[in-house]
């Protein structure tokens, strides 16, 4: 179960490390920094926090292996939550009702922070015998 998750989780952080830096470089290039926001978050939340997750996945054997699925949906919905509804909420380029914007906003934000939480749990649940180093 860690292993499929691992690999899920290192591939989804792949793409936003892809979105990340190409925002990166459009405000570079066109020198408006109105992303740096979501593209900070997309990078630390997206690429880094969720790739963490995912080598965690690959070294460590879970007790209570029903919680790898349930964390890494969680992860990867608040992740993506987070960062569509903060660039919704900061540009709105579909001009769609402030209150939706600021609900997805939320609830990625929420779901984010339940999949820390969660994962703070997992680290203590971990099979200490079997390492896969």
């Amino acid at each position: 179960m860690e292993q499929t998750w691992s690999l899920r989780l290192i591939r989804f952080s792949a793409i936003f490390g892809i979105i990340g830096t190409f925002i990166g470089s459009q405000m570079s290039g066109n020198m408006d920094y109105s992303m740096r926001p979501i593209h900070a978050h997309i990078l630390l939340v997206g690429w880094l926090s969720v790739f963490a997750w995912g080598i965690f996945y690959k070294v460590y054997k879970i007790k209570y292996k029903r919680l790898v699925p349930i964390h890494s949906i969680l992860g990867i919905l608040g992740a993506t939550g987070l960062t569509v509804g903060m660039w919704m909420y900061n540009l709105n380029p579909l001009n769609l009702d402030e209150t939706f914007v600021m609900v997805l906003f939320i609830v990625g934000g929420s779901f984010l922070l339940i999949a820390f939480l969660l994962f703070v749990l997992i680290t203590f649940l971990v099979d200490n015998r079997e390492i896969k180093i």
